[in-house]
């Protein structure tokens, strides 16, 4: 997030990209790196890990739904 704060954004996407590589069922990591993709005017990859990052909120809440 400090990259991006700083408008280095490429050094933000760099950092998301590795996070999301490390982490890659963390809702949280996807939607980061959509914002670091948006910041940086890069709009279809935003919008690709910004889905990638609902469908993984919605496997994450469906799981929460079924009854054990």
């Amino acid at each position: 997030m400090a990259f991006n704060e700083l408008g280095r954004h490429p050094e933000a996407i760099e950092a998301g990209k590795k996070l999301c590589e490390l982490t890659p069922d963390d809702v949280l990591a996807h939607t980061s790196l959509s914002r670091f993709y948006q910041a940086a005017g890069m709009v279809p990859e935003a919008e690709a890990e910004g889905a990638k990052a609902r469908v993984l909120d919605w496997k994450r809440q469906l799981k929460e739904e079924k009854p054990e």
